[in-house]
């Protein structure tokens, strides 16, 4: 085959392709199945049993979506014939992972959890589409398994998923099925927001499948919660939905009406032009006539013919032109993101790689405090801990930032208590305030209740921003913190919030670039103030998770007012004695003596000898005796030869992970507080940590206080519920 035709040919395998995944996702499923048949054919040609095997497990996908009159096993079997021909590693993990989803849907356990095994160590980690796609099926897998944690951790290492032909039908999946794990746990409100996510998508680049999957369970969720009219909004949607892209008789019944009427059409138009031509042309001969009319006939075909061969000439030129300019933007976009993905992860890395020198700077700082140091030394090591605490609040707010921009935060719903929010906002700021004669005034309205819905962190960060701020740029003066009813309504309530300062101001110019990133308004404001300039950049993306939006009024020498508005889901109607009760329990904080920790026994996990001796010593000043395991492996044994009251386990480590560590200890101890010791990083969720069996986490480096606290914490837990 001679190499331009085999070029050609490989263009159009690839044109197949990405109509192949068009069809499949709009719910053309006969369309899909004659391009993968014509795929078939051209790999064929090309001699390409990667293509063809890709082809097969592209037929079974199909045959998935379509959910009847399928059998996809006997389809990935034929792929599987391939794969012992010839070495396909990236397609055998496709036909694993698909494998895996059936036989979970078939409740075999055991064969699923071998097949997601087999597809992961046959995966190409460097292709991203591919990758998409197995943690897609990895996912959906553990959803049928009725494993709903895996499946949420495997759900949030995908979205958002990247694929070359793809990549909104899989976000617009991966959202639905999220949703779906989200009512099996009993979140409505997170459910709604992503099942409307979902009909976003599905409407935007017609995915019929959910856009009826999605009205269907909208329809569900307002039927439960007694709001029948929007119900039968959604359920109306869902059955004109089906009728129009699932109804094939409906389908084939108007094809023929439609056809009829054309038809018809032309009957009657022909009809005309004949009794016209009879009419003007009665003294023209029979022969004549059919003569003019049959060399019209030919001129007008001849013409057709000539049309439509420039048409499709300008077409192929035109189809040629855009392959071109796409597969350019999609290179140009993969660049980006390459780009995007390497400033996160080389600034994660910083992050992280800083916290473990901290961790020695502000422990051993610590440590020389409280040891009765000269009152000459006090001064610079007051100075070295204020410069460890700043360092460390930058990195913090370099991480925050890159979280944020890599899509890694989400919504924490829970009951809270706003006016106890707010109490430790202010107590956390207390000191801050004394430093330039401050006073911090809350100002709550009483009709809000006493207990809300909401995420108490996110809300948390972006009030100590705000007041954070507030109190750098006033001296002598007052910063208030306002909140008041905007609107209730009976299962939710809107909350109007401004933190008021009369500090120094913001000038017109510099509110328009306030909220970006590094922005602090000049360089004599940053020389004289400090700061990262991060504060009010995290404040506008927190309250974004929010949907809300943040403004600003502020005058030069008089002050700056922050205001914005966040709803609220209302709890179930409880009495006072109940409220009082959830209030009690959230506002518990474990206040224990120094008598507390004498002759406890902990087992330290760490690596770094460093970290081993200041870990060491700041249990000591608590009596509290500690033995050191190097490793993970070390952590093991010693857990299983020893009786402990507690374990610090560092997560990273050589050998075996702080987190793998822990799923070992608790196979044969459930009951030892575990508290995970470490540098958190970008790509690690909280959920991991709890998910592998950690009781609390300790993040580095850490103040004394919060160390001994959480420390005290587990304790106190383990003690109540023996």
């Amino acid at each position: 085959m001679a190499a331009q035709d085999e070029l050609v040919l490989q263009d159009s395998l690839q044109s197949l392709i990405g109509k192949i995944y068009q069809f499949k996702n709009q719910g053309d499923f006969q369309k899909a199945v004659e391009a993968i048949d014509q795929g078939k054919s051209v790999a064929s040609l090309l001699d390409d049993r990667e293509a063809i095997a890709k082809m097969q497990n592209l037929l079974a996908r199909v045959y998935i979506e379509q959910g009847k009159n399928f059998d996809p096993a006997e389809i990935l079997s034929r792929a599987q014939d391939l794969y012992e021909v010839k070495d396909i590693e990236k397609e055998r993990a496709v036909s694993s992972i698909l494998q895996a989803f059936l036989a979970a849907k078939n409740g075999k356990e055991e064969r699923a959890t071998e097949l997601i095994r087999e597809a992961f160590s046959a995966a190409d980690y460097s292709d991203k589409s591919h990758l998409s796609v197995l943690l897609f099926y990895e996912a959906r897998s553990y959803q049928e398994l009725n494993k709903k944690e895996k499946a949420k951790v495997t759900f949030k290492k995908l979205i958002p998923p990247y694929h070359r032909f793809e990549q909104e039908y899989l976000y617009c999946a991966s959202q639905y099925h999220f949703a779906e794990l989200y009512l099996d746990m009993d979140n409505k409100k997170s459910a709604r927001l992503l099942l409307q996510n979902t009909l976003d998508y599905a409407y935007r680049f017609t995915f019929p499948k959910y856009m009826v999957f999605a009205n269907n369970k909208l329809y569900e969720l307002a039927e439960n919660d007694g709001d029948y009219k929007q119900a039968l909004a959604f359920y109306k949607a869902a059955d004109s939905l089906e009728r129009i892209y699932f109804n094939a008789e409906l389908l084939k019944v108007e094809n023929e009406l439609a056809m009829k009427k054309v038809t018809e059409s032309m009957r009657n138009t022909i009809n005309q032009l004949e009794e016209q031509q009879e009419k003007s042309d009665q003294e023209v001969s029979v022969s004549k006539l059919t003569s003019v009319l049959s060399s019209a006939l030919l001129i007008i075909i001849s013409l057709l013919t000539i049309s439509l061969y420039r048409n499709n000439q300008i077409k192929f030129k035109t189809n040629d032109l855009l392959l071109k300019k796409n597969n350019e933007l999609q290179l140009a976009k993969e660049e980006a993101e390459r780009a995007m993905k390497a400033k996160s992860q080389f600034l994660s890395t910083v992050s992280h790689e800083l916290r473990t020198p901290l961790y020695a700077v502000t422990g051993l700082t610590h440590l020389l405090l409280e040891e009765d140091p000269k009152e000459s030394q006090k001064e610079h090591l007051q100075s070295l801990k204020f410069s460890g605490e700043y360092l460390l609040n930058f990195i913090n707010d370099i991480l925050q930032i890159n979280k944020i921009d890599a899509n890694k935060l989400a919504l924490e719903l829970e009951e809270f208590d706003l006016r106890h929010t707010m109490e430790d906002v202010c107590a956390a700021m207390h000191q801050t305030a004394k430093q330039n004669d401050n006073e911090i005034v809350v100002e709550i309205d009483p009709d809000i209740p006493d207990t809300l819905i909401g995420d108490k962190l996110k809300l948390s960060q972006i009030f100590l921003n705000l007041v954070g701020n507030a109190l750098k740029f006033t001296e002598n003066g007052k910063v208030t913190i306002i909140a008041k009813t905007r609107k209730k309504h009976d299962d939710s309530i809107d909350i109007h919030f401004e933190v008021n300062d009369e500090g120094i101001g913001i000038s017109k110019e510099m509110q328009e670039n306030i909220f970006e990133s590094f922005s602090q308004g000049s360089v004599q404001i940053n020389r004289k103030y400090g700061g990262t300039g991060l504060g009010l950049t995290i404040v506008k993306s927190l309250l974004g998770l929010f949907d809300s939006n943040i403004s600003l009024s502020s005058e030069l020498g008089v002050g700056s007012s922050f205001r914005f508005d966040i709803s609220f889901d209302l709890p179930q109607t409880q009495t006072q004695e109940t409220q009082h009760a959830v209030k009690q329990t959230a506002d518990a904080e474990v206040k224990v003596s120094d008598d507390f920790f004498k002759g406890l026994r902990v087992l330290v996990v760490e690596d770094n000898k460093i970290n081993q001796v200041i870990t060491q010593k700041m249990l000591g000043k608590k009596d509290i005796s500690c033995e050191i395991a190097n490793n993970g492996y070390e952590a093991i044994d010693m857990a299983k030869e020893n009786s402990y009251d507690l374990i610090l386990m560092d997560i990273h480590m050589p050998g075996i992970s702080g987190l793998k560590a822990t799923e070992e200890i608790r196979e044969f101890d459930k009951e030892i507080p575990i508290i995970a010791l470490t540098a958190i990083t970008l790509d690690e969720s909280l959920d991991d940590f709890f998910a592998s069996g950690c009781t609390d986490i300790i993040t580095k480096p850490f103040k004394p206080e919060t160390f001994y606290g959480v420390i005290a914490k587990a304790l106190q837990q383990r003690k109540n519920s023996a």
